[in-house]
């Protein structure tokens, strides 16, 4: 059975996306072989990105913040695109995604949960003011409010836990669709990889570039590019 044919038979799709959806849109996945976690810096981008880091060394955070994680000119691709199609259509229920780049809502999906929070929501750990990406991006140094309080991005860091209304409806949405597509992720990060243990729907399709645990329990798989997959589909 091929992709199209398993979308076209479906009613209520769930769409459980990584990083690798938005590589074509030229931002940079994190454990492949040009990932983001194989650059060479004197502390590992996994420490950077920890709760603990951005306290303790809050200057040196936001240095490699700014200049890896804020891709602010990306633009979607044919996968985020057919995926707000889908949604707009009635195929699509939500969009569940590991990723912070705010690409899926940049293309029109509405039910995005957004596990490991946003780029674009940031706010001010002091009165709780609001603040976009793009101010951040402008900012010089220590992002800090006028009231003086320290602005910190709504991304989950390592060792920080998942927000639990994102979590519970994400999970919801999994485990009541019919067809739910896993694509560019590697199903290493937990808790976010364990999400698709809940699925209970009839087609379970695969699209990643490498192979996961995942594979052998797929209805289709398919070893190849996110966005091609989608760009092929009419």
């Amino acid at each position: 059975m091929t992709l199209q044919e398993i979308v076209s038979q479906s009613k209520n799709i769930v769409f459980f996306g990584g990083a690798g959806v938005s590589t074509e849109s030229g931002i940079p996945d994190f454990r492949s072989k040009d990932g983001l976690y194989r650059l060479k810096y004197d502390v590992p981008p996994e420490t950077i990105l920890s709760a603990d880091y951005f306290f303790s060394h809050t200057e040196e955070f936001y240095r490699f913040y700014k200049d890896k994680m804020l891709p602010l000119g990306a633009m979607p691709n044919a996968a985020h695109l057919r995926l707000a199609e889908w949604e707009k259509a009635g195929k699509l229920s939500a969009v569940v995604t590991q990723n912070i780049d705010g690409l899926h809502q940049k293309a029109g999906s509405r039910r995005v949960y957004e596990l490991h929070g946003s780029v674009h929501r940031n706010r001010c750990l002091a009165c709780g003011k609001k603040f976009s990406a793009e101010a951040i991006a402008r900012s010089e140094g220590v992002p800090r409010c006028a009231c003086g309080g320290l602005i910190k991005p709504n991304v989950v860091l390592y060792g920080e836990p998942l927000e639990d209304e994102t979590v519970q409806g994400a999970l919801a949405a999994i485990s009541s669709c019919d067809t739910l597509i896993v694509a560019g992720t590697s199903l290493t990060v937990y808790p976010a990889a364990g999400f698709v243990e809940y699925f209970r729907g009839s087609r379970l399709v695969l699209i990643n570039r490498d192979q996961t645990a995942l594979d052998k329990k797929c209805d289709l798989v398919i070893h190849g590019s996110v966005g091609k997959a989608f760009a092929e589909l009419t």
